[in-house]
């Protein structure tokens, strides 16, 4: 059987086309979060619901120090997939390299600022006695890795603009093997008091390795698109990659305050069983929506590369087909997840019948998210993609801390804990229209009339 072509950036793109292009990244993102909720799985099970319910207070404050990656990754993607649309790959490879020895420096200094300071937030999150020892354990032992997490996070999207997504996806799956291996090892084997320790340090070393290969893929390849090299520092490229990608940054960072506030709100209204609760959601939810975070990723170089390459007719192509994925894979996700609620929920905390109850009663709700959410994570990626970083900042801001902060902050007063639930369907079904809105209002300026 003759081999495939392999699909370049440049390709007009027909459903198949997209689909063997950018299904490696929703795999790869998809598998990433599948190993995320391993972590959550093993420490519930294995090592209690007190140590669950640190790993859930601590980790939006770690997913802060990560969005460094999540910022030069997108941002960093879309201007180098831009500069190879205009023909210039030296300039691309340039400014690559620049990016991630900065980000290789930067995570360094930030994994060392919380090591030291991790006692301190973990009581300022409101953690006490064995509540504040576990997060500190989890947070240090979680930061030794953080740099090569920071790295992981750019090479995820960089591997497709690369052109080599299916490269991307295996390494992603391999190091989520080597965390869930370890998971399962550390957290079964070692006393009940180490298992904690032993799940972050499985994440930890599973992000170094994958880390340590893509470094050594992308300095020791020759023949393809990227290639880390000598590089000269470029104030404007780098700050230009940073705005590209302040949407990213954004949305994850007041994502990760929006945990703090659900996790504070819950705290008031049903105490740790609602913080494990709501970390189970959000382990479950992490997969439905890695699904458009990949698709989003997948895409993005294909858009950056014609919008480089001034091919109007090919965004308008691209825009099309992306909107039919998202509608269609967001009513099919928001189907599943009321389905199967319940054996979701059981999987999680199935040994605590009233956490089982409560978790199960939030999901139901959350469920109608998954509807929404994949047309706003497309959209605010698409003008990423486009190098348009105010529009995409303005998406990300408005739906991540404005309507988000204020339902969490209104609702749960009118409806008590559901209401903390339906905050989040509140938050993302007024995403929804927003992002429509700045579809239409920019249509002309792209020349993406439909």
């Amino acid at each position: 059987m003759a081999k495939k072509e392999a699909v370049r950036l440049s390709d007009h793109f027909t459903f198949a086309r997209l689909a063997r292009f950018t299904l490696p990244s929703v795999a790869m993102m998809i598998f990433t979060s599948i190993y995320s909720v391993v972590d959550g799985f093993f420490v519930s099970n294995f090592a209690g619901k007190g140590a669950f319910s640190a790993l859930n207070l601590i980790m939006p404050v770690l997913m802060i120090l990560c969005t460094l990656g999540m910022m030069l990754g997108a941002g960093g993607t879309a201007l180098v997939a831009k500069t190879l649309g205009q023909g210039d790959k030296d300039r691309a490879n340039r400014i690559f390299s620049l990016l991630i020895y900065t980000a290789l420096i930067a995570g360094t200094a930030l994994a060392a600022a919380g090591f030291l300071l991790m006692p301190r937030v973990a009581f300022l999150l409101g953690a006490r006695e064995e509540l504040l020892a576990n997060c500190v354990v989890y947070g240090r032992i979680y930061l030794l890795g953080l740099p090569f997490m920071i790295l992981m996070m750019m090479f995820q999207t960089f591997y497709p603009a690369a052109e080599k997504p299916r490269l991307g996806f295996l390494v992603t799956l391999g190091s989520g093997v080597s965390n869930m291996i370890l998971d399962a090892l550390l957290c079964t084997l070692l006393p009940a008091e180490g298992r904690l320790a032993g799940a972050a340090g499985a994440t930890a070393f599973s992000q170094f390795a994958g880390a340590v290969f893509s470094l050594a893929y992308f300095s020791i390849k020759k023949d393809g698109l990227l290639r880390l090299g000598k590089t000269r520092f470029d104030g404007k490229a780098l700050l230009k990659a940073c705005f590209n990608g302040s949407s990213e940054f954004m949305t994850s960072i007041s994502m990760s305050v929006v945990s703090m506030l659900y996790n504070g709100q819950l705290m008031q209204y049903a105490g740790e069983d609602g913080v494990a609760a709501y970390g189970v959601l959000m382990y479950v939810g992490m997969i439905f929506t890695a699904a458009f975070v990949g698709y989003s990723m997948g895409v993005s170089p294909p858009i950056s590369f014609h919008h480089g390459a001034e091919n109007t007719e090919e965004l308008k192509n691209l825009l099309k087909k992306s909107l039919v994925i998202c509608l269609a894979g967001g009513g099919a996700m928001a189907l599943f997840g009321e389905l199967f609620a319940p054996l979701l929920s059981r999987l999680f905390v199935g040994y605590d019948e009233g956490l089982y109850r409560l978790t199960l009663s939030g999901f139901r709700i959350v469920a109608v998210t998954y509807f929404f959410v994949g047309f706003c994570i497309f959209g605010s990626g698409f003008f990423t993609a486009l190098n348009d970083g105010v529009t995409s900042a303005a998406i990300a801001f408005l739906r991540t801390v404005v309507f988000e902060i204020a339902f969490i902050l209104l609702l749960p007063r009118l409806f008590g804990i559901n209401g903390v639930w339906i905050s989040c369907v509140a938050a993302d079904a007024t995403s929804f229209l927003l992002v429509g809105v700045f579809l239409f209002a920019k249509r002309k300026r792209y020349g993406l009339t439909l």
